[in-house]
């Protein structure tokens, strides 16, 4: 079994209030939270690394459980994003294990949501900020919920650790009018529309 040590796990919400022009009626909602963990790959090749997916499940219900609590529950999140960032002795595949954890964790708890999950992953030292994608959780043409949430940790990832990250939001851009499919035209038959 593949072990993943929590050092520490953070919290971030961010309420958009205004961008210039009209304010809107409620304020957008966007949330972040990650965990530093160890990495149990720093250092060395591990050939096979699927197995340790399926070991980072139980991670990624706890962190989708603490950012939709922080968030006030589940009514309206529209959107999400996943993320990682590997520390200096592991390689990019170390994050890419995050995949199906990331998305498996929050289509657990959030329901119906049939658009795949953004994603975004590197290598970096202490400090690395990741833009974690954001988009529709039903229907990936909805261009409104095309944004992106920035997550970092002062002190992490350190060498031998990784920074797995969720991201969900409760609403779009604030003054989006890029045209594309709107949320009351979702489907969400395919994921796409």
């Amino acid at each position: 079994m593949t072990d993943f040590p929590i050092r520490k796990i953070t919290v971030q919400l961010e309420e958009i209030w205004h961008e210039g022009g009209p304010a809107p009626r409620t304020p957008v909602l966007r949330g972040a939270i990650h965990a530093i963990c160890a990495n149990p790959f720093a250092g060395r090749h591990e050939e096979n690394l699927i197995p340790a997916m399926d070991h980072l499940k139980p991670l990624a219900l706890l962190l989708t459980d603490r950012l939709v609590a922080a968030m006030g529950g589940r009514d309206g999140i529209d959107a999400y994003g996943k993320g990682a960032i590997v520390g200096e002795a592991g390689e990019s595949e170390h994050g890419a294990i995050w995949h199906v954890a990331g998305g498996y964790g929050m289509r657990e708890r959030l329901g119906e949501c049939r658009a795949i999950v953004p994603s975004a992953m590197k290598v970096g030292g202490m400090g690395a900020t990741l833009d974690i994608p954001l988009g529709h959780v039903n229907a990936a043409y909805v261009r409104s919920r095309f944004d992106v949430i920035t997550v970092a940790c002062a002190d992490g990832p350190r060498s031998g650790e990784v920074l797995f990250a969720l991201a969900m939001a409760r609403g779009g851009r604030v003054h989006s009018r890029m045209g594309g499919l709107e949320v009351d035209q979702v489907k969400g038959e395919d994921g796409l529309r």
